[in-house]
């Protein structure tokens, strides 16, 4: 996916749902902190913009996009990318993630402005997440050097998730740490 698809779902989205103000969650939010052309195969690879919105408590508004621009939808056939409503809740993210989102607000978003994960609060959610594909695009960030494993970990400190998932975050960033 290139930035220009991007702002494309966020322009789409934002008409939809009458709401200008849009959460991007998965991999393609790092579309707003690093060009593309920066970015390894692991992180544009997705055809998918998970997108949520800030006051839609009961997804009202996320699921409007799914029967207009969703996955199968007349949008995705003719562009080949899609978006797919989501809760600001469906990801984990560290304390403090509101605060570091990256707005991408331009022409070609009008009306909407979308709020982008930080590159670091996206690569945690992603691992907290832990499925293969999750593994793979931290990997492919953390072997860029797109993400600091340093930040990484003292991002890790601050979720709230199960034991369990806390010891496998740890593990997972102490084995990319730089030797010292």
């Amino acid at each position: 996916m290139r930035r220009e698809h991007l702002e494309h779902v966020l322009r789409a989205a934002s008409r939809i749902a009458a709401d200008q103000e849009i959460l991007v969650i998965g991999s393609q939010s790092l579309l707003g902190a690093i060009p593309e052309d920066r970015l390894p195969e692991e992180a544009t690879a997705s055809i998918e913009v998970d997108i949520a919105f800030f006051d839609d408590v009961d997804e009202a508004k996320a699921d409007l996009v799914d029967g207009a621009i969703g996955e199968l939808s007349p949008f995705h056939e003719t562009f080949g990318y899609y978006a797919q409503g989501v809760s600001v809740s469906t990801a984990v993210l560290p304390e403090g993630w509101r605060e570091r989102v990256i707005v991408v607000e331009t022409p070609n978003t009008a009306p909407g402005r979308g709020h982008c994960l930080d590159p670091h609060d996206c690569v945690v959610s992603k691992l907290v997440a832990g499925r293969a594909k999750d593994f793979a695009f931290a990997d492919a960030l953390v072997r860029e050097r797109l993400v600091d494993p340093d930040i990484l970990c003292d991002r890790i400190e601050t979720l709230e998730a199960h034991p369990m998932i806390m010891q496998r975050l740890r593990a997972w960033v102490t084995t990319h740490l730089p030797a010292s």
